[in-house]
């Protein structure tokens, strides 16, 4: 019997250090997705979005294949539905409150989202049990209120970018035409610019409280991406269910939901070119970082669907989603110079050792 237990305790022990490993993982790719744009003029950002999701779902079409094309469940698309519409919020959040507080702010909101509707089984799936549950809850409120703390970081953002500011397509119609008789406005000896984006004429602290609403949204959002799957899961058992016999390996649905990521970005872009007058604003440096973008985001969501097979959601979103945050928010502070003042450094530093407790508190939760 007691050599049974240390077995069990070693399998138990060696599946906890491959979900710890892959959540590190996934936190560092998903802290890093948004950094090659970052001095990149987006625009908009519809267009960026659209091809950070088209590089998203060709990783995703990689690894169904690698896997031999588990079953296809469409109710997961439902999942990349609901994150592409956040992740269309993104270029404005970052424009107006910069990628450290942006990241920290819908990683907060996700947070809270995500652990609380695995944790009590919220839209109809499975309650997920901890070994430790009064340690998961203080680790869960540690990462939240690392959150709260960091809202009072009052970021530096650049809004004009030296990169290219001028939009890849143009109206060919008046470009050679006379000065007085072109529609497109005069911007001096550079030529032409596009109309300005919204979020960069309105003032700051308007500029400011919108972008931190829009976070929240977009975190709210992101949180309640991945409940589909687990309601896919929490049904496989059921005989009289269209999922009876559903997958329990998390990285048979990535595929699934990217591609509804793809649909729902291509449909968002298509009423956004539409709205346009078939005029978007493509940004042509922004396509091989959007690419990239996409890469790293794919990748990431791999390894924390991997992670969720080794430990559980109630355990890694609020590791992943806290410490990507930390992670864009170092990114911010040492090398785009968004976080200035000695008071600003102490409270963001502060955030970080809550973070940390608080994802510590979690993981042991688990043990």
């Amino acid at each position: 019997m007691g050599v049974f237990n240390h077995t069990i305790n070693s399998t138990n022990m060696t599946h906890f250090a491959y979900g710890i490993a892959a959540n590190v993982v996934a936190v560092l790719l998903y802290g890093s997705n948004l950094v090659p744009v970052k001095r990149i003029e987006t625009g908009d950002g519809m267009f960026y979005q659209w091809v950070t999701c088209a590089a998203i779902w060709v990783v995703a079409m990689l690894g169904d294949l690698m896997l031999q094309s588990p079953k296809f469940h469409p109710f997961a698309m439902l999942g990349g539905f609901i994150w592409a519409t956040g992740n269309v919020l993104v270029v404005p959040i970052v424009k107006a409150v910069g990628l450290s507080l942006g990241v920290l702010i819908w990683g907060s909101s996700s947070l809270l989202m995500g652990w609380a509707s695995t944790r009590f089984g919220w839209f109809g799936i499975n309650a997920q049990d901890v070994s430790r549950p009064v340690l998961n809850y203080c680790g869960a409120a540690l990462c939240l209120l690392s959150g709260l703390i960091f809202f009072f970081v009052k970021s530096d953002v650049d809004l004009h970018n030296s990169s290219e500011t001028i939009p890849l397509l143009i109206d060919r119609e008046d470009q050679f035409l006379p000065l007085g008789l072109s529609k497109r406005p005069v911007s001096g000896i550079n030529g032409p610019s596009s109309t300005p984006f919204w979020i960069d004429i309105i003032g700051t602290k308007t500029r400011r409280f919108i972008g931190c609403m829009l976070a929240v949204l977009s975190g709210l959002l992101y949180g309640s991406s991945f409940t589909p799957i687990l309601y896919i899961k929490a049904r496989s058992a059921c005989t009289d269910c269209i999922f009876q016999g559903a997958s329990a390996f998390n990285l048979d649905y990535v595929y699934a939901q990217c591609s509804g990521i793809f649909v729902a970005s291509t449909v968002y872009f298509a009423i956004y070119c539409a709205a346009m007058r078939n005029r978007p604003r493509v940004y042509s440096r922004a396509i091989l970082p959007g690419m990239l973008s996409g890469v790293m985001w794919a990748l990431a969501t791999y390894c924390w669907f991997l992670a969720n097979n080794y430990l559980s959601a109630v355990i890694t979103f609020p590791i992943v989603t806290a410490g990507y945050g930390l992670v864009a928010a170092l990114w911010g502070c040492l090398v785009f110079k968004e976080i200035k003042g000695l008071s600003n450094c102490f409270v963001f530093l502060l955030a970080s050792f809550v973070v940390l407790t608080g994802s510590l508190l979690t993981a042991i939760s688990k043990l």
